[in-house]
């Protein structure tokens, strides 16, 4: 092993790929690997040498810190190393990585943000699931020859990407521009990798804080549990289902309806869909509503204000908050009363 002074970081040379690459910029985001050398070799000797050896040596030992996922022998997913994470394409040497030191290089990576510890700490579990799921696995999957496209060979993934950064086989001078290669495909990787991780901190995570706020908050409008008020518009939907599977026992499927302003500052109710992908929805509004407007859906529902229902029943308005809230909870009324029908 090297000294501290002179750590270093092992991968293959020759022809190299999205995993090695990524594993070795997610290591350098480690403050005892942000002035580790990368030494690219197959040659058994100096990798005893080095201190953590990626892609390359035939052997996966996390406590040794080798990370090869080559041997025939190695099986191991997220879900067998981590078994309360669902996902199960095998590991590359990038998902390697991941797995055993992801949540400390996200938490890392926050520390540089505004974040209290608390709210650090619990964005690093949050982010530690969202970047492997929309992020790391596909390099994982690549890796191992998962077919992610369904009806073509997708050619501009990050995988293909890095791959273009080798030497071509008529390259003049194959070994000085596969050097070069390297460090531009990590320079690749690493700005998308961030670019995701920033998305997910100044984007995505404030939506999903204020549909957390308005989960905690839901027995406040309506002693059912089944309406959420948002005080503006954002996307909840994805950040709705994430919160579902993690609150599963207290929380389950029980959020029905959403209230929120539009940009003309009347209110919109919005039925919950079963799930992220379908069309249909928890509690669709009132079947003798759906394709009604202004007076006339006023009158059907004896609630002032309405102006309109979808003719599928998963969104409509009225002028106000307090109409929005009357057609949510008599669209529960007339649902529930429908429910106990149907069992009679």
């Amino acid at each position: 092993m090297s000294t501290v002074n002179t750590i270093k970081i092992a991968t293959h040379n020759g022809h190299f790929h999205c995993d090695e690459i990524f594993a070795c910029f997610l290591l350098k985001n480690l403050p005892r690997y942000a002035n580790a050398e990368i030494v690219r070799t197959r040659d058994p000797k100096i990798l005893a040498e080095c201190d953590t050896v990626v892609d390359v040596g035939g052997v996966f030992d996390a406590e040794q810190r080798r990370f090869d996922h080559h041997q025939k022998t190695f099986t191991d997913t997220f879900h067998s190393l981590r078994p309360e994470k669902p996902w199960t394409i095998r590991l590359s040497s990038a998902g390697l990585i991941y797995v055993h030191y992801g949540k400390e290089i996200l938490q890392e990576l926050l520390k540089k943000e505004s974040f209290d510890e608390n709210i650090r700490n619990h964005l690093a579990d949050i982010l530690f699931d969202k970047m492997y799921e929309t992020f790391v696995q596909e390099i994982d999957a690549i890796d191992n020859g998962v077919d992610i496209g369904e009806n073509m060979k997708i050619h501009t993934n990050l995988s293909s990407r890095v791959g273009y950064f080798n030497p071509a086989w008529n390259d003049p001078n194959p070994t000085e521009r596969e050097e070069a290669g390297f460090k531009q495909a990590m320079e690749l990787i690493g700005k998308e990798f961030l670019d995701r991780f920033y998305y997910y901190i100044h984007e995505w995570w404030p939506a999903r804080a204020l549909l957390e706020q308005a989960i905690a908050q839901r027995f406040d409008i309506d002693p059912s549990g089944s309406i959420l008020r948002l005080d503006r518009s954002f996307p909840w939907r994805d950040h709705l289902y994430d919160i579902e599977q993690e609150q599963k026992d207290t929380l389950g499927e029980t959020i029905k309806y959403v209230l929120y302003p539009d940009s003309n500052k009347s209110w919109r109710i919005q039925a919950v869909p079963l799930n992220n992908k379908s069309f249909e929805n928890r509690l669709s509004l009132p079947k003798q509503w759906q394709g009604l407007r202004d007076d006339e859906l006023s009158t059907k529902s004896d609630i002032p204000g309405c102006i309109f229902i979808h003719a599928s029943g998963f969104i409509g308005g009225n002028l106000t908050y307090d109409g929005a809230l009357a057609m949510a909870r008599r669209s529960l009324e007339i649902g529930n009363s429908n429910k106990r029908k149907n069992e009679e």
